[in-house]
C-alpha cells in the first residue's frame, strides 16, 4: 500500500464546505485511526478482485478472494494465474464466467495485448473504455480500478449499489435515489467525487472497501 492521495486533505475541506451531510461524515471518520483510500498500484490484483466481487456481497467476495489468494500461494500475478487450471479456480467458488475473465486477463497481461501503462495518460472516460475491452470488465469494474489502483479523484460510480444505498440513507431519498439527484450530487462534489464516494461508503460499512 502507498500513502494517501495528495489531493485528499484538500478534498475533505472542499467537500465539507460544499455539503453539510458530507461534512458530518468526514468529521465522524477523522482522527488518529482514520482509514483512508490507499492503493497497491497493482492493476492485475485489483482487476482480479473486481471480477471476483461482481454481483455478490462484500462478505462473499472476501471469502472467495481469500481462497483465490491461497490458491495463488499469496502471489497474485498473471504468471501464477496462468498456471492454475479451471478446476483449481472453480474450487475457490468462482463462476465459469469469472474464471474465463481472470484467465483471459492473465493471458492478455502476459502477451501484452493489454498494457496498463497506457492508462496513465488517458482521461477517466478513455480509461474506462480501454478497461471495458477486457473480458468480465464493465464500467463498474473499470471505475473501481481507477478509484483504487490509480486513485483518480473524480470517480462517481453510479452503478454501485453501496453508493446508491448510502445516498438514499444519508439524504433521505427512496431507493433507488432519483437519477436527477445523483447527477446533482456529482456536479456538487466534482472534482472530488472519489472522496465523496469513499465517505458515503464508510457511512454504511465501517469496514473500508479495497480493490
Amino acid at each position: 500500500m502507498t500513502n494517501t492521495p495528495k489531493y485528499w486533505n484538500h478534498a475533505k475541506k472542499f467537500l465539507s464546505k460544499k455539503d453539510k451531510i458530507l461534512s458530518k461524515l468526514i468529521a465522524k471518520y477523522k482522527g488518529p485511526f482514520e482509514i483512508i483510500l490507499t492503493t497497491r498500484k497493482d492493476i492485475f490484483f485489483s482487476l482480479c478482485k473486481s471480477i471476483i466481487g461482481q454481483q455478490i456481497s462484500v462478505a462473499a467476495a472476501n471469502a472467495v478472494f481469500l481462497k483465490f489468494k491461497k490458491k495463488c500461494k499469496n502471489k497474485i500475478s498473471a504468471k501464477t494465474v496462468s498456471k492454475l487450471s479451471f478446476s483449481q479456480l472453480k474450487s475457490c467458488g468462482l463462476s465459469r464466467q469469472k474464471i474465463l475473465g481472470i484467465k483471459d486477463l492473465s493471458k492478455r497481461i502476459l502477451n501484452k495485448s493489454f498494457d496498463p501503462k497506457l492508462i496513465k495518460n488517458m482521461s477517466d472516460e478513455e480509461a474506462i473504455e480501454y478497461l471495458s475491452n477486457l473480458r468480465q470488465i464493465g464500467r463498474w469494474s473499470a471505475e473501481m480500478v481507477l478509484l483504487f489502483t490509480y486513485n483518480r479523484p473524480n470517480i462517481w460510480p453510479v452503478q454501485d449499489i453501496g453508493l446508491l444505498r448510502a445516498i438514499s440513507n444519508n439524504y433521505k431519498k427512496k431507493y433507488l435515489p432519483p437519477e436527477r439527484f445523483i447527477k446533482y450530487l456529482q456536479k456538487k462534489f466534482s472534482p472530488y467525487c472519489s472522496v465523496a464516494t469513499w465517505y458515503l461508503w464508510r457511512s454504511i460499512d465501517p469496514e473500508p472497501i479495497q480493490y
